[in-house]
């Protein structure tokens, strides 16, 4: 990384040493952003890697389509017990506002997300029909820097029908 002074301390606004430097730090703090973008991402898709991994039968060396159409239905009513219990809170109390709204319109909306893309271009997932992929996803331990090592595929409800 290049020394970057303090812009401040150079003699005009508009020399040509003072707009490079605006330019590498420019460029430092996008690629800074761009890092912790791919590292949201990479979160992401661990997590639900993850939720997927935990709840494939022991033993099972691949899903067919009915077990995988049925496992994709219990990951998008994943957060229907913490909706109750929201629903629940905001029932009990004499207040008119809600307790709990901006967790709750958080889960609306990825649970709308998920339904919306699962009906009509796929979720996006590992493969789960496929036996290799099953081994990889047996054998990973939850580090996020193997996910390169996952094939993940579309899967709508069209093709599991």
């Amino acid at each position: 990384m290049p020394k970057i002074k303090n812009l401040e301390k150079l003699k005009h606004p508009n020399s040509r040493k003072t707009i490079s430097l605006a330019k590498k730090m420019l460029k430092n703090e996008k690629k800074n952003n761009n890092k912790i973008g791919t590292h949201v991402k990479q979160n992401l898709i661990g997590e639900k890697i993850l939720w997927f991994k935990e709840r494939i039968p022991e033993g099972c060396v691949i899903l067919d389509k009915e077990q995988t159409l049925k496992l994709i239905e219990t990951y998008l009513a994943r957060f229907d017990e913490e909706l109750e219990q929201i629903a629940l809170k905001n029932s009990i109390g004499q207040r008119k506002s809600r307790q709990h709204a901006s967790r709750e319109d958080i889960i609306n909306i990825t649970k709308k997300r998920d339904i919306e893309e699962f009906e009509t271009c796929g979720l996006e997932m590992p493969d789960l029909m496929n036996a290799q992929q099953m081994e990889v996803l047996k054998n990973w331990n939850g580090e996020l820097r193997f996910l390169q090592n996952f094939k993940l595929k579309r899967i709508a409800r069209k093709h599991l029908v």
